[in-house]
């Protein structure tokens, strides 16, 4: 194995073991595909290893460099600050390791063959024949209070809607911002579609996955005239394995860029001027590392509270 230059994959972290367990399987898939790669991962909040401790493990172990990936759909705040924040203070400790920070998963094609895959699945779990014409697909994403992110959910919604040929499209948050699931949901009922898929754009599950379920299983109940079908979200499809794969050949082979361009930090972004220049630096101290809801037990007062934490971008508990 070549361990000078080793791989760092960076988790948003979760209080669901579930969400935990399916990232730490995602690091054993990618470190079967580079199997000539020393690959470690961390998280910004609640799991365990923290993002420094995946740092300093390949350090021990003898990295030289360390290609460092965002394991996140899209870059809102965890991407723009958080991260930055832990791999620049990781580097300026260490002057001796070059790291090499990846840019998110970002919209790509490979992403929506699987989001498409999962959508497939779902319909095909139901014995009513009813077109795709006839279909109304809603996309959730997290939510966070940057436009810029929110804004890549409507642009997945709408390349799912004509690329599969669905009757209509629409997008909602599970925190944040608006519409929520279940307000979209109410409003989309009243199209007549006969069908609506609620397909969660998220890699991995977690409280938020959970409850946009929770909220499509309400709906049904709700309004039974109407089929809402959940869908799965893209966790350890082929096609995600082989974005990350991507992501590390642009740090060994290319110049990796993130989009910058209606990014609120450093351009003046309608409706957020405030934040340009806003200094990249960690919000996640208070709960780095403090353990999931199978280390301690999480009354909703703790939920709720963390859902507001340091007014910065939060798009929940979720990877």
């Amino acid at each position: 194995m070549d361990r000078d230059t080793a791989v760092m994959i960076c988790g948003h972290g979760s209080r669901d073991p579930e969400a935990i367990a399916e990232f730490n399987r995602l690091t054993e898939l990618v470190r079967a595909r580079l199997p000539e790669r020393d690959v470690e991962h961390g998280f910004l909040e609640f799991a365990r290893p923290i993002i420094r401790d995946g740092f300093n493990a390949l350090k021990t172990r003898g990295a030289r460099r360390i290609l460092a990936l965002p394991g996140m759909l899209f870059a809102a705040g965890h991407v723009k600050n958080d991260l930055p924040w832990e791999v620049n203070s990781f580097a300026a400790d260490n002057p001796e390791i070059a790291v090499t920070f990846g840019r998110e998963l970002a919209i790509e094609l490979k992403l929506l063959r699987a989001a498409s895959d999962r959508i497939e699945s779902a319909e095909a779990t139901s014995s009513r024949a009813v077109a795709r014409s006839d279909t109304l697909l809603l996309v959730v994403g997290r939510g966070t209070n940057d436009p810029d992110a929110n804004a890549n959910i409507a642009k997945v919604a709408r390349m799912l809607w004509e690329g599969m040929g669905f009757g209509w499209a629409d997008v909602a948050y599970s925190g944040v911002t608006q519409p929520s699931v279940d307000v979209a949901l109410e409003r989309l009922v009243r199209l007549g579609f006969p069908r609506i898929v609620v397909f969660p754009y998220f890699l991995f599950t977690g409280i938020l996955v959970k409850r946009i379920y929770h909220l499509a299983e309400e709906a049904q109940a709700r309004f039974p005239d109407t089929e809402i079908i959940k869908a799965p979200y893209l966790r350890h499809h082929p096609l995600v394995i082989d974005t990350f794969l991507d992501r590390f050949a642009e740090m060994i082979d290319g110049q990796p860029a993130m989009n910058c361009q209606l990014c609120k930090y450093r351009e003046q972004t309608l409706g957020y001027e405030a934040a340009l220049g806003e200094t990249q630096t960690g919000h996640h101290h208070h709960v780095r590392g403090i353990g999931t809801d199978a280390d301690h037990d999480h009354d909703d007062a703790h939920g709720h509270h963390h859902h507001r934490h340091h007014g910065h971008d939060h798009h929940g508990h979720d990877h």
